[in-house]
């Protein structure tokens, strides 16, 4: 592949060939898809792999037969395409994606493209990533520049105006979606995790769909059974303008049977867990994510003054590997941002966290004073334990794990993390997508009438990535800790005499 490169680089017949094959995908994105990449080639990621998963070519012919029935001619608008996928976990969504975005990028000159996705960590690490990964492999890489910023033609007449970026969807971002046009080619919009995408930038993006051959792709899991994803795929809408379609794990050849095989005999295959990520259906209960993406920029954007006797209080999670974090997290009656979180590498030596936590426990600043300390046993029972024997005795151990003492919980896990949301509604978290964003990653269900937190274990199974923070937040809600003594300055009342109050 990266000899077949260079020789497009250095021979211009070679260059003009693979431009004329190209073009003769413009209206074919499964014909691009099966040339462009090194399908069983030996020595590539991609040997053992024949093309794309039979899920994703039917979609690319469907694609493929929009385009046809348009016949965009470059100058008069034609009808948008809007194409939504609601899919289980692991059906390859977020690559046929990536082959989108590098057919549109190949096959169409001045095409101005915007991807985004529910949250900050999902942009970057999941939907953008692919696109880049993808691309470096695509037989067209060497005409465009492939950036953390965006993937722009390497014509400096051309580069802003024959594009691909990202942007985040964060409430309060929606208006930066406005303004894309591209009059005789194709603006178009892709969104993954769709279901996580604020409403508002969903209002946006059609208004940018006004000229040219514009298109509108929307997948992910459905973790709602309301907003404008939900109406995509399942409402009013997905008759009307949109081609939508369920991309059952059960179906693709790429997914993990074993795991779906687990999560069958776990959760059962009426449960919404069971519906949303194998399935590809909505829940039944109005959401399936616990803490939705409302609730967190509420609180990020949110200010909150604790009162003078607040105490402060830390949350401490012990790193789960060297790819993971110490995570001590502080907060103060409503506010847990004012003292920001702390974050410690996983390969830290445990005599250095333990200095931090003594650290924290010994700081005498007003506002600093700790008045608990409390840590998960799992992972961070060392260290809790050491700091303990060096004599402070307001450091406290919790068990997630263990059965909850309120009966409408499994466990002391899913207690807490119900007291955070609720916290939720009024508090006041660091306004940073890489600090809050872990907080929308776990999903919820009901089982024998008990709430249940999913676990990490299952989110690393549908590749969400492991939580460094929430947990540490949700243990200062372990036990309600006494107000602090503060020290009030009262006058003292000035001697009177017959000439008045003295001086």
């Amino acid at each position: 592949m990266s000899k077949s490169k260079s020789v497009t680089e250095v021979d211009p017949d070679a260059t003009a060939h693979l431009q004329a094959e190209v073009d003769a995908c413009y209206a074919d994105p499964l014909k691009f898809v099966q040339m462009a990449w090194p399908w069983g080639q030996p020595g590539t990621e991609l040997e053992t792999f024949a093309g794309p998963d039979v899920l994703q070519a039917q979609f690319l012919r469907d694609l493929g037969k929009h385009v046809k029935e348009r016949k965009f001619d470059g100058r008069t608008p034609v009808t948008p395409i809007r194409m939504a996928i609601s899919s289980g976990n692991g059906t390859g969504k977020t690559v046929c994606g990536a082959f989108i975005a590098w057919w549109i990028l190949s096959t169409r000159p001045g095409s101005v493209g915007t991807v985004t996705s529910g949250t900050y960590d999902q942009l970057q690490e999941k939907a953008w990533a692919e696109i880049q990964h993808w691309g470096r492999m695509c037989i067209t890489a060497s005409w465009f520049d492939i950036q953390a910023s965006g993937i722009f033609r390497k014509d400096p007449m051309m580069r802003e105006k024959w594009k691909l970026t990202p942007k985040t969807s964060a409430i309060g971002k929606e208006q930066s979606f406005a303004g894309q046009h591209a009059a005789t080619s194709t603006s178009y919009f892709l969104f993954d995790e769709a279901s996580e995408v604020a409403d508002g930038v969903w209002k946006v993006a059609p208004t940018c769909m006004t000229d040219g051959e514009p298109m509108f792709f929307a997948w992910g899991q459905m973790l709602r059974n309301t907003g404008p994803f939900y109406d995509a795929c399942f409402g009013p809408a997905s008759k009307r303008i949109w081609d939508s379609r369920v991309f059952d794990a059960r179906e693709s050849s790429i997914t993990n049977k074993e795991t779906i095989a687990e999560w069958l005999q776990e959760y059962g295959e009426e449960s919404d867990y069971y519906r949303v990520h194998v399935l590809g259906l909505a829940p039944r209960a109005s959401e399936f994510q616990f803490i939705g993406q409302g609730l967190v920029d509420q609180a990020r954007h949110r200010e909150r003054a604790p009162l003078p006797d607040e105490p402060l209080v830390w949350g401490y999670t012990g790193a789960e590997g060297f790819m993971s974090k110490h995570v001590f997290w502080p907060r103060r009656g409503l506010d847990a941002k004012v003292v920001p979180p702390i974050f410690l590498p996983g390969d830290m030596p445990r005599d250095a966290v333990v200095s931090k936590a003594v650290g924290l426990l010994s700081d005498q600043r007003q506002g600093y004073r700790a008045a608990a300390l409390f840590g998960d046993q799992a992972f961070g029972a060392e260290v809790l334990q050491r700091v303990r024997d060096l004599g402070y005795s307001n450091v406290f151990t919790a068990n997630l794990g263990a059965p909850s003492y309120e009966d409408r919980f499994t466990d002391q896990r899913a207690m807490l993390w119900q007291r955070m949301k609720e916290w939720l509604s009024q508090g006041a978290i660091p306004d940073d997508a890489k600090t809050s964003d872990p907080l929308l990653a776990p999903g919820f269900f009901h089982q024998h009438g008990k709430l249940v937190v999913e676990s990490k274990a299952d989110m690393k199974k549908r590749q969400v990535k492991a939580l460094d923070g929430p947990d540490a937040l949700a243990l200062t809600f372990y036990q309600p800790v006494a107000p602090t003594q503060q020290q009030v300055y009262v006058p003292r009342p000035r001697p009177w005499s017959p000439g008045g109050w003295m001086g």
